[in-house]
């Protein structure tokens, strides 16, 4: 998940879609006022990105690269449940173990800095063997082995108490962590095959800083214990809301290319100016306020992917929305199609519309199961509402059940861009023409993932879903709560049904076969009105002119070695 909130006919219904959509472009925030003149291409190949690749001669030695940080970041482990937050995932891979890396269309390669080898030894009952290499070693002097990777079994398998896990995915079907033939050799056992296998263990966390609940739950605040990457940390101020990271003499692999990363908190709307400023390199350029204002300066270079990474609408599962019927009325309330226009306005890539929360539309087995639940329909919203026992009250006035409106929050940071809350007033816009009022609540940034979504305390809110790749990762989004532990369903809306044909999808290993059990439960998922998805977020990136090996990535891995400057 990103914070950047940024990390869903014709006739009378049509008729007032229309007006809604008209009335909210006047408003929308683009630079360029109600019209969208910027041509649009088609999203990029899903295999494919745009990262200025440059070879070692051709760079400069040492620097600094400066990069933007959507909210402050508290809990590093990212097999805690608030430590799942993108970007600090996306810098532990740089200070700790990443066994594997992902290239541009997504296939998982060995990382020979931690692995010789990693392979399926047997496949009843399947059995990965890895081989270490033999130079890796954690902070502590101590050499990654078997027992890194027991503890990090043992922590995230959600059989042992007190440990606030993220995600069980995969690590529930491991039933045996041992030593191989010597001491740089693991042999994982898995009790049911697990497809993606290689995503487990990513990125290794030292056995001696997760010991018990109390440190894998608390010794990751604030501080990174023991790192084994080519960077650690170097300074972390709160007081500045900056962190870096610099080259750890200790490492054993190829030496990074900068003296020194410095990521500084900061609003996604800021990221513009500061980077005008020539206080960061990068900066998104997502939205038609961005993108207008550095498509044309000199030092800024746009690039553009097509990552893993979706915009949705949530709903909560308590109070009125508890009812399938009035999360499936709201669903039906929205025009998607008006709300995408919105977002999309004056962005040089086509926002295409989402039809399935699990694949995105150029990834290999997408299927559009929206159905008829995402589907613009007023009248049957309204007759579903009826359904529930909700009373029309009147043209503009909320709907009425046992003396109670029907009154909802939509809640959402206050770095959220402009042309967001024009898409998040559209909605209440609509909404409300079925007899629904939402107000929307603006909370701080810092806030609201920590105090809001991960506690479940919203009706209605939106935020990206990022990197839910390979597919298992979808698993936590949408699987049944247990106890207090809600893993990444913030919801904590689910059924059986859909966890048992996740979970079946998870171990199949031929792709076109797990295809289908993905999309079945997909389809169970739209019908259970748990997310309205809106569309596949392109990656719309500025980089400052002369930044190499890093920019748009799509499914590929940072490599932090080698971002640096070119010559």
């Amino acid at each position: 998940m990103d914070a950047a909130t940024p990390a869903r006919r014709f006739g009378r219904a049509a008729a007032l879609a229309i007006a809604v959509a008209l009335a909210l472009t006047s408003c929308t925030s683009g630079g360029g006022g109600s019209a969208d003149n910027v041509a649009k291409s088609e999203p990029p190949r899903q295999d494919s990105n745009d990262i200025n690749p440059t070879v070692a001669d051709g760079m400069k030695d040492g620097g600094e690269v400066r990069f933007p940080l959507y909210q402050w970041i508290t809990q590093w482990n990212p097999f805690q449940v608030d430590g799942r937050y993108g970007d600090a995932v996306d810098i532990m891979r740089a200070v700790e173990p990443d066994l594997f890396t992902t290239d541009a269309s997504g296939t998982f390669r060995a990382n020979p800095d931690y692995l010789a080898e990693a392979k399926v030894t047997s496949t009843s009952p399947q059995v990965i063997t890895y081989k270490l290499n033999p130079k890796a070693k954690w902070s502590d002097g101590k050499q990654l082995g078997y027992l890194d990777f027991k503890a990090d079994w043992e922590a995230s398998n959600g059989k042992k108490d007190g440990y606030n896990i993220a995600d069980s995915a995969g690590y529930e079907l491991i039933s045996a962590v041992e030593q191989g033939a010597d001491p740089s050799e693991v042999k994982v056992t898995f009790s049911a095959p697990y497809a993606d296998w290689q995503n487990l263990f990513r990125p290794l966390i030292p056995a001696a800083g997760i010991a018990s609940a109390d440190d894998f739950n608390k010794a990751w605040i604030e501080k990174i214990p023991i790192t084994a990457g080519p960077l650690k940390l170097g300074v972390a101020d709160k007081t500045a809301q900056t962190i870096s990271l610099v080259p750890d003499p200790a490492w054993w692999g190829a030496k990074p290319r900068l003296d020194k990363i410095t990521f500084r908190v900061m609003s996604q709307a800021a990221t513009t100016q500061a980077f005008l400023n020539n206080e960061i390199d990068f900066a998104t350029a997502g939205t038609a306020t961005a993108y207008g204002q550095l498509k044309d300066n000199k030092d800024t270079v746009i690039r553009t992917a097509s990552p893993w990474d979706e915009v949705h609408i949530s709903f909560g599962g308590g109070g009125a929305l508890a009812d399938q019927k009035v999360r499936q009325a709201l669903g039906k309330a929205l025009d998607r199609d008006s709300l995408i226009k919105i977002a999309n306005n004056g962005v040089p890539v086509q926002f295409k519309s989402l039809g399935n929360h699990i694949f995105m539309p150029n990834q290999a087995g997408y299927q559009d199961n929206s159905g008829e639940w995402a589907k613009f329909d007023l009248p049957a919203a309204k007759k579903l509402l009826d359904d529930a026992g909700w009373k029309e009250a009147g043209s503009g006035q909320p709907r009425t059940k046992d003396g109670q409106s029907l009154e909802l929050h939509f809640v959402f940071n206050d770095s959220s861009p402009q042309a967001q809350i024009d898409l998040y007033t559209a909605a209440a816009t609509m909404w409300l023409q079925a007899g629904v009022k939402v107000d929307l609540d603006k909370v701080a940034k810092n806030d609201f993932f920590t105090k809001y979504i991960n506690v479940g305390k919203f009706d209605l809110a939106s935020w990206r879903n990022t990197d839910s790749f390979p597919l298992s990762q979808s698993l936590v989004n949408f699987r049944l709560p247990e106890g207090d532990n809600v893993f990444g369903n913030f919801s904590k809306l689910g059924t059986p049904e859909i966890d048992g044909l996740l979970k079946k999808a998870a171990g199949t290993i031929d792709p076109v076969e797990a295809a289908k059990y993905y999309n079945q439960a997909d389809a169970k998922i739209w019908e259970l009105g748990h997310t309205v998805e809106l569309y596949q977020r392109p990656e719309v990136v500025a980089t400052r002119k002369g930044l190499a090996n890093y920019g748009a990535f799509g499914l590929a891995t940072t490599d932090y070695t080698k971002i640096g400057w070119a010559k």
